[in-house]
């Protein structure tokens, strides 16, 4: 999933804690790799034709699929797809099949028309991102579209007068994201309901994860994607019913698991890599290559062309592996470099597969897109991801750790398909988190975690809906980075072992499920026999930190000739137990005491043979929540309103760097 770069951050920030006295050893590469809803309006969809349907690609034949279902199948789709690469245009056609997981009668289907979200700069996307997503910016006159061109039930009728555009979040009538059709009549529960439905989309040029680059074309969200309708108990949910959001600046996505057939018709020398598998070779076809894939228990479809690939495949198998094919599709600058991709996927499919349960699919494909096709790498689709683009010929760690996080996602997102729209960190946090720990195991590379917890200036819940930060800087902050360390930070207090046994135990109860934080926290619950509704309450539903400060030292002599000193420790944020706090003393020795956190503020009085010179609560920088450390270490010789100043001046310093910071 989305990745962002911070190497300038933290070099700033290093040097901010080395004039703070501060001294942390970095190690590691930093890289960190996305109000009530308006009610819902309708609109006519005015780009919708109902004039005669285009001429669909070659239907997909029928698969059967397999007789051990892993998941739940609310939806089969047979997709068939043409591309014509000058036209930048998808030509396609789609049955879908829904059967209804609930009890109530449903009178209308939701579909997501994702590229609809690049159509103009007034759509919910363009007006949040800004028109930019990570490093990538629309490019000019790179818009998109996708024009719904006939909607049929099974029977022929034709239901294009019956669509409806909505806007459930913001009543942004530029956005057409998501569309309602209503039925000629209810589903009731149990039931099936069949509509056959022709499209055209017109490839942005390539930005935020789809669209095409000279003759690259990145196909995500390429097709009328059902909502999830959620059954009670679903996430916690008490009333069943469609959970309907826009396509937004910050959040991906959320679909239900099901079966995919899928014909693709690319020129003849188009190389294609998809979601699945091939059910037979390709066929060329008056000049064209016919590809068809299948895929079930799964949850979205994705496929890239080029007529550049260079394509390179192992098999590979472990006690937890059983089979799987590794499939590269380089660009050709990394041609020389398939083998680090090779072991990279190795060692994530071997670690991932024994940590959170085997991966049950049959291949997986690995995208490397050109340099100019960069807005689509660094994303996860089942079964198959997209590395960041080759920009030359070499390449740091980062080749290894970008890998390692989409694979990291086939089970944070492929088979625990947790909400991307409101709960993105059971995501992306539990990416990043099984990511740090792989990176350090296979490559000795440890993120440098206090740092990057000084990065985190604006701690909100991990529970907002992913467009409800305020911004990407903000989105990052948390879904990425604050809730891996929260997860870090569980680990601390419950002990690696017993941190394992959760996230294993979590990942292999909710594979192919839509779990919710609050099952997370059970697991968490249930292995540690307590109550963490506090811990909960505070930093995953609230967005607190506990903010830990030296306040004052005094040091004198006694009658002794000996010196007494008092120091005073606050918490000025959150309640948090079990703080360390070292005292170094003239004659070089230290002394650790531990404060227990209540009551917001305590002092410690110590009787020594030479003079107190420091305090520093957390040496160890183990609080990871924590983000503020200016005031974490405090000199017994400088007056309390240098100390204030100097560190007042050198934030302003910083912040005026940075441009974004505030401690």
């Amino acid at each position: 999933m989305r990745r962002f770069r911070t190497t300038f951050l933290f070099a700033a920030l290093a040097a901010l804690c080395l004039l703070g006295g501060v001294l942390w050893a970095l190690s590691g590469s930093p890289a960190v790799s996305r109000s009530a809803a308006a009610p819902e309006t309708a609109k006519s969809p005015a780009s919708t034709r109902q004039g005669p349907a285009v001429k669909p690609a070659p239907p997909a034949p029928p698969v059967t699929p397999s007789t051990q279902a892993l998941s739940r199948r609310v939806a089969e789709y047979h997709l068939s797809v043409q591309l014509a690469p000058d036209e930048k245009q998808l030509t396609a056609a789609e049955t879908v099949t829904w059967i209804h997981p609930g009890k109530k009668p449903v009178s209308d289907l939701y579909f997501h028309l994702y590229p609809n979200a690049f159509a103009s700069d007034k759509t919910t996307f363009m007006k949040e991102s800004g028109g930019k997503l990570r490093s990538d910016r629309m490019p000019e006159d790179g818009f998109g579209s996708m024009t719904l061109t006939d909607v049929r039930t099974e029977d022929g009728v034709s239901l294009l007068h019956r669509m409806q555009y909505v806007q459930p979040d913001d009543g942004n009538p530029g956005d057409r994201t998501l569309i309602k059709i209503h039925l000629p009549q209810p589903v009731n529960g149990g039931e099936s309901v069949t509509l056959r439905l022709q499209y055209e989309v017109q490839l942005p040029k390539i930005f935020a994860r789809m669209g095409e680059s000279g003759d690259f074309v990145m196909a995500g969200q390429w097709f009328p994607k059902l909502s999830v309708y959620e059954p009670v108990g679903t996430r916690g949910v008490k009333e069943e019913g469609w959970n309907l959001h826009q396509y937004h600046g910050n959040s991906e996505f959320y679909s239900d698991f099901g079966i995919y057939s899928v014909a693709i018709s690319v020129p003849a020398n188009y190389t294609v890599a998809a979601t699945g598998f091939p059910v037979k070779n390709p066929r060329i076809i008056e000049g064209r290559k016919i590809y068809q894939f299948y895929a079930d228990d799964v949850h979205d479809f994705a496929w890239a062309a080029s007529p550049n690939f260079i394509y390179a495949e192992e098999a590979f198998s472990t006690a937890e592996v059983p089979g799987v094919r590794i499939k590269l599709y380089l660009d050709p600058l990394h041609k020389d470099l398939k083998e680090r991709y090779f072991q990279a996927a190795k060692a994530a499919l071997t670690a991932f597969s024994k940590w959170y349960g085997p991966y049950p699919y049959t291949t997986l494909s690995i995208v490397v897109p050109p340099k100019e096709g960069n807005g689509a790498g660094g994303m996860e689709y089942p079964t198959l991801i997209t590395a960041f683009a080759a920009n030359r010929d070499s390449a740091d760690t980062s080749l290894e750790r970008t890998v390692i996080h989409e694979i990291g996602h086939q089970y944070f997102y492929g088979m625990v398909a947790s909400n991307e729209f409101e709960e993105a960190w059971l995501d992306e946090s539990f990416t990043s988190y099984a990511e740090d720990r792989l990176m350090e195991q296979e490559y000795g590379i440890a993120s440098n975690l206090p740092l990057q917890a000084s990065l985190v200036t604006a701690p909100k819940p991990l529970t907002l809906n992913a467009w409800k930060y305020g911004g990407a800087n903000a989105y990052t902050q948390n879904v990425y980075v604050r809730g891996k360390l929260v997860l870090k930070d569980i680990e601390r207090q419950v002990g690696v072992k017993t941190m394992d046994s959760i996230m294993s135990t979590y990942a292999r109860k909710y594979r192919f499920h839509h779990p919710a934080t609050a099952d997370f926290q059970k697991m968490v619950e249930k292995a540690t026999k307590k109550s963490w509704q506090a811990y909960f309450e505070h930093y995953v539903y609230g967005g607190d930190a506990p903010d830990f400060s030296v306040e004052s030292i005094t040091v004198s002599k006694n009658k002794n000739g000996g010196y007494e000193s008092l120091t005073t420790i606050t918490n000025k944020g959150s309640l948090y137990p079990g703080v360390n706090v070292e005292f170094t003393f003239a004659d070089g020795r230290t002394l650790q005491k531990t404060w227990n956190g209540q009551g917001g503020k305590t002092t410690f009085r110590l009787t020594s043979t030479a003079p107190l010179v420091s305090a520093e609560v957390d040496p160890g920088h183990e609080i990871l929540l924590e983000n503020k450390h200016m005031n974490n270490f405090r000199k017994a010789s400088l007056p309390a309103a240098f100390v204030s100043r100097w560190t007042l001046s050198l934030t302003n310093a910083i912040e005026t760097v940075l441009g974004t910071f505030v401690w």
